[in-house]
């Protein structure tokens, strides 16, 4: 006898099969990703799932979604635990290197998550998942925000604001992916620490244009 099938609501299936998906991505990344595996996950036919997501593509693409609010999550925890007493500059300052260590930290702890939240297909780029005038991932807005508040702080001067987070993001992106799929995964644990820590300061050096020491926990 068969098992039989569960039916969900429109809305319900959707969301079931972003979940399943979530699921699939944080294992195996984006690759793990498809309208089968996620279907019989949930216990439908394949076809319901094209009632919500035309092609694999566009259900990897809500999955990345997900996960770049996982990522965001991750940032918000950690820039939400700097510590109370430091000056509005030193204060917006820390939130920076938090914003920067908690990236990493992402990476190295989410593989699978990380390695989908800014995955495309790149056949179209209106379908791209970063957009510079439509769609701004949560991770990077907290970033520009983060930068926006060093501004108000005073710990980074107006003329230097312009494409600042290029330069933070391309810094930290760049070492999360040598962190994780590059030669410095082999490292121990404590050494990726303290060239994260050095990446990190590197770039807030960089955008100030001035070296500043981290808060202490």
């Amino acid at each position: 006898m068969t098992s039989p099938v569960r039916t969900y609501h429109h809305g319900d299936l959707r969301h079931a099969l972003i979940g399943e998906g979530l699921q699939l991505a944080r294992t195996g990344g984006p690759a793990a990703v498809t309208l089968r595996e996620a279907t019989r996950a949930v216990g439908v036919s394949p076809n319901a799932a094209y009632r919500h997501f035309a092609d694999r593509d566009a259900l990897v693409r809500a999955v990345a979604r997900e996960a770049q609010l996982a990522l965001a999550a991750a940032i918000t925890s950690r820039v939400d635990s700097t510590p109370a007493g430091l000056s509005p500059a030193a204060a917006a300052i820390e939130r920076l290197r938090r914003v920067g260590l908690a990236y990493i930290d992402f990476a190295r702890t989410e593989r699978g998550w990380f390695e989908t939240a800014f995955f495309t297909q790149d056949t179209d780029a209106n379908d791209g998942i970063v957009t510079l005038d439509d769609e701004i991932v949560a991770p990077f807005r907290l970033l520009m925000d983060t930068l926006d508040a060093m501004v108000e702080a005073g710990a980074l001067s107006r003329d230097r604001r312009p494409y600042a987070e290029w330069a933070c993001w391309s810094a930290v992106h760049g070492f999360a992916d040598i962190a994780v799929h590059g030669p410095v995964r082999w490292q121990p644990a404590s050494v990726i620490d303290a060239l994260a820590a050095s990446v990190v300061e590197s770039a807030i050096t960089g955008v100030r244009g001035t070296p500043d020491a981290p808060a202490a926990d």
